[in-house]
């Protein structure tokens, strides 16, 4: 039998209802002195720096909602994009959808396609998983589809190969549906007490015989490949589909507890850790200032916006830098300066062609392009 759920109200106390739906205001009002309840960083799609659409996806990676990736291995071909779409008053406004836009009706062994996060260790030990006091772990989100059928989420634990999935099932074509999952405690394997990848939340898309062809895995087990997805719909059947999501939240315990809504700027600085992107407002927007170093290369110290998970790497596109007596000159290369760079600041240098004067002032900035940005990596 599980156990009852207690929520302290600030000055005793009260029990928790085994459903969000029977939650009275003062419950409610209780579970508000528990911040960060929620595992899942971004659940509610506000944030996109990348993008907000990206197409022709055939490949994994992070693409537009930030802290959510999408994996793709030979199924489809996808957009992935945040749209202005969510349930009438659940308090979202953004969802993120897969949309197929080149089908694969009938996968091959291997293929596969998943939207996942990715979290860290040392933001998971109040599971206490590996202990004979291991949590149960509740996961609450709304979803779309055109699709209606059997769908699996699954949690990976990647520091002791061992998984545990759950499937869902989504009822009505083209409408919006809550579900809540339990996944039971797990009392074999702890997770690493450090900044690494510990645990992959992966609702899965489709997939071949390779992940499908056991049975579903529903209690926590070593990793076996068959057993994973069994069960799943292809979403990559035909073109057009989609599936939405929005309100993800993972939390410890048997209960899924209302939507932890957070302050824009918390939500941004939570990602942020993860990966920043300056970007260009104005044609020659200013990213950072400097000294030139010889005619071909500018040096320039960025602090970042918040810690981040680890040294990060950076990628850019449009620059252009100038000394304080010069004209702007095109970046050719830019490059991280590895041996004066932390999670905290990064050093840079910014290779020309010619036309930069040494030993001068010089700036960092779009160049006459405002399609320029500075982005610093530091994805799981």
């Amino acid at each position: 039998m599980a156990k009852q759920a207690y929520v302290y109200s600030g000055t005793e106390w009260v029990p928790l209802a085994s459903e969000v739906t029977n939650l009275s205001a003062y419950q409610t009002k209780a579970l508000n002195q528990f911040p960060n309840r929620n595992l899942i960083i971004n659940g509610a799609m506000q944030v996109a720096q990348r993008n907000t659409s990206v197409a022709s996806i055939t490949s994994s990676g992070y693409r537009t909602v930030d802290r959510f990736g999408h994996n793709v291995t030979t199924l489809g071909t996808w957009t992935m994009s945040q749209e202005n779409d969510a349930p009438t008053g659940s308090g979202f406004r953004k969802s993120t959808k897969v949309l197929c836009t080149t089908a694969d009706a009938s996968p091959a062994a291997g293929d596969y396609s998943s939207i996942y996060q990715i979290l860290e260790g040392q933001n998971l030990q109040a599971i206490k998983k590996g202990t004979a006091a291991a949590e149960q772990l509740t996961i609450s989100f709304w979803v779309k589809s055109n699709v209606t059928g059997t769908y699996i989420v699954a949690i990976y634990d990647n520091d002791n190969t061992r998984s545990v999935s759950k499937s869902y099932t989504v009822n009505a074509s083209g409408t919006w549906e809550y579900k809540t999952i339990t996944f039971p405690a797990d009392t074999t394997g702890a997770f690493d007490n450090d900044n690494g990848a510990s645990l992959i939340l992966e609702f899965v898309m489709g997939s071949g015989t390779d992940r499908t062809s056991g049975t579903l895995q529903t209690t926590w087990g070593s990793y076996t490949a068959a057993n994973y997805a069994t069960g799943q719909t292809n979403l990559a059947s035909a073109t057009n589909n989609y599936w939405q999501v929005t309100g993800v939240q993972l939390e410890v315990g048997d209960t899924a507890t209302p939507f932890e809504f957070l302050p824009a700027q918390q939500e941004l600085a939570q990602c942020q850790r993860y990966y920043h992107r300056y970007t260009a407002d104005e044609a020659y927007a200013q990213f950072a200032n400097g000294m030139t170093w010889s005619t071909t290369s500018s040096r320039f110290a960025i602090q970042m916006p918040t810690t981040m998970r680890t040294v990060p790497t950076i990628g850019s596109s449009n620059l252009g830098t100038k000394s304080s007596n010069g004209s702007i000159q095109a970046v050719t290369s830019f490059a991280l300066e590895s041996a004066c760079s932390s999670k905290h600041a990064i050093g840079t240098i910014a290779t020309v062609a010619a036309g930069l004067t040494a030993n001068y002032p010089a700036v960092l900035q779009a160049n006459n392009n405002t399609s320029a940005y500075l982005e610093v990596i530091a994805e799981l």
